[in-house]
């Protein structure tokens, strides 16, 4: 089987799931695993894929996720006759379902299950634990000029808050709405995490945070971006990590 990607977690997957060899093209922002990935072909962006080239590589599927990619590709590829697989999980159940379908499109049922059931098990025990703790009221930066954060329907506040997090921008009508540095002032969160990706947040910014709203640095957390946004086989370890950032503060 020829399988193309065209989201970094999904790329990520295909190698966990024992699918690495039959890959044939990837973006440029898969990177995991870093040590085989490279020997994979690019072909373009997420938002920019080249699609004749995808045509031309004549691959019997290809994996897209709804948010990353863009549905007039999509439709490109299913116009030329080729397969896709679109996925868009919001939650752990919801990803372990698409672990399980994708493993099964790519003919690895049984290396997926494994996955899929500890995405499930992990998810039953941090909800568990986190029954009875007081929530941890937290704001969740993704990009600086302009700041932005998430709502409650994405990926990232579901790992959250089933630790035990309370998303103060939850209730945002848009999925990852713009905010102002008025805005956190006035809601006043527990802890402010600030991630690796998509905007490569560092040290120099908690300073400048700290500074702008005068909070203590504290206040701040740098935190793992890809543990807590990529969904596939890095989930498991999403889990916990999303437990230990929220019972760390």
């Amino acid at each position: 089987m020829k399988i193309v990607s065209l989201c970094p977690s999904l790329t990520e997957l295909v190698f966990d799931l024992g699918k690495g060899e039959e890959l044939v093209g990837r973006t440029k922002f898969c990177v995991h695993p870093a040590d085989r990935v490279a020997a994979v072909e690019s072909v373009g962006g997420t938002k920019n894929p080249k699609v004749e080239r995808i045509i031309a590589l004549r691959p019997d599927l290809v994996l897209l996720n709804e948010e990353e990619n863009r549905v007039e590709d999509a439709r490109a590829l299913e116009a030329a006759g080729v397969r896709v697989h679109v996925s868009m999980p919001r939650t752990a159940e919801e990803t372990a379902e698409m672990v399980r379908s994708i493993a099964a499109a790519v003919g690895a049922a049984e290396s997926g299950e494994p996955i899929a059931a500890d995405i499930e098990g992990r998810a039953r025990r941090v909800r568990e634990s986190a029954r009875g703790r007081r929530p941890l009221r937290y704001a969740y930066l993704i990009w600086r000029e302009p700041w932005m954060t998430v709502s409650n329907d994405t990926f990232i506040a579901e790992l959250l808050g089933m630790a035990g997090g309370e998303n103060v921008f939850g209730g945002a009508g848009e999925r990852y709405p713009t905010v102002t540095l008025d805005d956190l002032a006035r809601v006043a969160p527990h802890v402010v995490l600030l991630p690796s990706e998509p905007f490569p947040f560092g040290t120099k910014h908690v300073v400048e945070l700290s500074a702008a709203l005068g909070w203590d640095d504290s206040r701040f957390q740098l935190v793992d971006g890809e543990l807590l946004s990529w969904h596939g086989s890095r989930t498991p370890r999403g889990i916990d990590y999303a437990e230990r950032v929220i019972t760390s503060v």
